[in-house]
């Protein structure tokens, strides 16, 4: 990455010299897009997502410009945190279909030219997995891949070694009757931790990601990578007991305790690089495009800043950037989205590259989040900052989260709650079946019911609708990522500002090309503007590219730079003349 120009101004502006074509990478500018596969589409109406659903819809993909997908897991589990305890590292799980459907969405995908990324989960298994199994019979081979320990005796009952609290809710330690031990689980109990202090362990992993390179997936998106590492236990093979966090009064809520000693450990971004050895290593066996890693980490900033590598090893291309989506809230001004953008680019490595996201299976979607007439703006963000757009599926035409009841609720995270509690906890609202259509079970399902409802706002807000409404989400979507191929957007300079506190606007320039401008009006004030006090070398005259539907403009009108009039919500992109 070239010179970082910082210009001090009251609305803290930011240039940033971007790479030249001739770097560039497939995935440096790359649109990837999450898919869950659950929910994106049931080919043998069992209610439930499959392989052949995805491999149906995969033209979708290719119609809004996806250059790589990643699933979430497809592997053989007993679904217990439905595919994230894994049981067979290197086989799929006949609810997603067969190792032969896998090969055909790897043919069709490579026909289309989209990437496959694999969810690659390294901190545990399931504790069906045969590793777990011959580890708690003490088998000598597999007696240390996990974390054990017996336990401490107090006033003559055993009890945890430590006080840690699991991200599921509760201790961390389950007691095993068949071992006499207790075993560490950061999640939920049917999921082991895995001992990454034993060697064999690391190579075992390494192994599992040499098998599905070979077969043809382009990268691993890594779950939930500063769990890895514990603290190491001290000369008598224990370990501390974590602090405090006295902003929680649940001592079985994980927010209970501070993890110093159960997250961010610095044996955690080693692995990442060994990892990235792996990758370097099959790009070599096999040749063809760049494989790549994406890290899924919500750490402060500087740990997030050392996944991309060092002077020594490269690292995670892509470590997830959740800053937007974990920092801003309804009532964000401006300045803020503005600081949030800078903080990642100010203090990216040089060399690297940003990226953008806004929404995951984790998180509440962004039109429940932020509000259905913010779903443009965000999508704007997303796809004209410089670098990797991710999207979650279904925020290309603004689905929303779905009121699941206490009833029908099946995520873990929330079932270890109660019917008080449940709805701060639970992921199945953001998990619900993607809607295609206004058909039965919005054309997700043949079947009598899905393992989720649908959203009640199918009808409206879907695929096949949204394909006729010049205006929709989905076509606006199409139109910004139609944008990004664009020498401009693919590599031109950038500088971010917030005008105020309700309009957020960023320019993208590249020398002989054209400048691009996104305007935000984030909130519901009419807003006028004047382009020329903020940003330097654009034309008197821009012309509207892309208008949202709280425009009065369309796409071609002209307007002066020094008086860009916004209505509330709006979110446009122009471009010089």
């Amino acid at each position: 990455m070239g010179a970082l120009v910082k210009i001090l101004t009251l609305s803290c502006l930011l240039a940033l010299t971007l790479p030249t074509l001739a770097e560039v990478g497939w995935w440096k500018t790359a649109q990837f897009y999450q898919i869950y596969p659950r929910s994106f589409k049931d080919s043998d109406d069992d209610g439930v997502g499959d392989i052949n659903g995805i491999t149906q819809q995969l033209a979708y993909l290719k119609e809004i410009g996806i250059t790589a997908t990643w699933l979430s897991p497809i592997f053989t589990s007993p679904m217990a945190d439905f595919g994230y305890d894994v049981a067979n590292l290197t086989d799929i799980d006949p609810i997603f279909g067969t190792m032969e459907d896998f090969e055909r969405l790897l043919a069709r995908a490579k026909e289309l030219d989209i990437k496959i990324i694999l969810d690659f989960v390294p901190n545990h298994t399931s504790d069906e997995c045969d590793w777990f199994i011959r580890s708690a019979a003490g088998e000598e081979e597999y007696k240390d891949f996990y974390v054990w320990h017996t336990g401490k005796v107090v006033n003559g009952i055993r009890q945890p070694p430590t006080n840690w609290i699991g991200v599921f809710r509760g201790s961390m330690w389950t007691w095993h009757e068949g071992r006499q031990a207790y075993y560490l689980h950061q999640f939920h109990a049917k999921q082991p931790d895995l001992n990454y202090r034993n060697p064999k362990v690391v190579e075992a992993m390494k192994d599992v990601l040499r098998f599905w390179l070979r077969k043809g997936a382009f990268g691993f998106r890594i779950d939930a990578v500063p769990h890895v590492y514990e603290v190491p236990a001290d000369a008598d093979g224990n370990w501390p007991d974590e602090p405090r966090n006295e902003n929680s009064n649940d001592p079985e809520d994980y927010g209970y305790l501070q993890h110093i000693y159960t997250t961010d450990q610095p044996e955690t971004i080693e692995l990442v690089y060994a990892f990235r050895e792996v990758i370097e290593e099959i790009d070599q066996e096999l040749g063809g495009d760049d494989r790549i890693l994406l890290t899924e980490a919500y750490s402060p900033l500087n740990i997030l800043m050392q996944y991309y590598g060092n002077e020594t090893h490269l690292g995670s291309q892509i470590p997830f950037n959740f800053n937007l989506l974990a920092n801003i809230g309804f009532d964000s001004d401006a300045y803020h989205y503005s600081e949030l953008i800078h903080n990642w680019l100010d203090n990216m490595p040089e060399g690297q590259v940003a990226n953008w996201v806004f929404g995951n299976h984790d998180q509440s979607r962004i039109g429940s989040r932020l509000g259905a007439d913010r779903i443009d703006a965000c999508n704007m963000i997303v796809l004209t900052l410089p670098g990797v757009s991710i999207t979650y599926q279904g925020e290309e035409m603004g689905m929303t989260d779905v009121f699941i009841s206490w009833e029908d609720t099946v995520d873990p995270q929330a079932c270890q709650t109660n019917e008080e509690e449940f709805e701060s906890h639970t992921r199945d609202p953001v998990r619900t079946p993607f809607q295609w259509s206004d058909e039965k079970n919005a054309g997700f399902s043949d079947a009598q019911s899905t393992w989720l409802p649908v959203g009640l706002d199918y009808k409206l807000v879907n695929v096949k609708r949204e394909r006729g409404i010049a205006l929709s989400h989905l076509n606006i979507y199409k139109q910004l990522r139609a944008l990004r191929d664009e020498p401009t957007l693919k590599q031109g300079d950038v500088t971010v500002t917030a005008i105020g506190p309700n309009v957020l606007a960023f320019k993208r320039s590249l020398a002989g090309q054209k400048s691009y401008i996104t305007v935000i009006n984030i909130n519901d004030d009419v807003e006028s503007i004047n382009l020329d006090s903020v940003f330097t070398s654009i034309s008197s005259q821009l012309q509207y590219v892309v208008v949202n539907d709280k425009s009065v403009r369309r796409k071609n009108d002209l307007t002066f730079a020094n008086s860009v009039l916004l209505m509330p919500k709006e979110a446009v992109v122009l471009s010089t003349v």
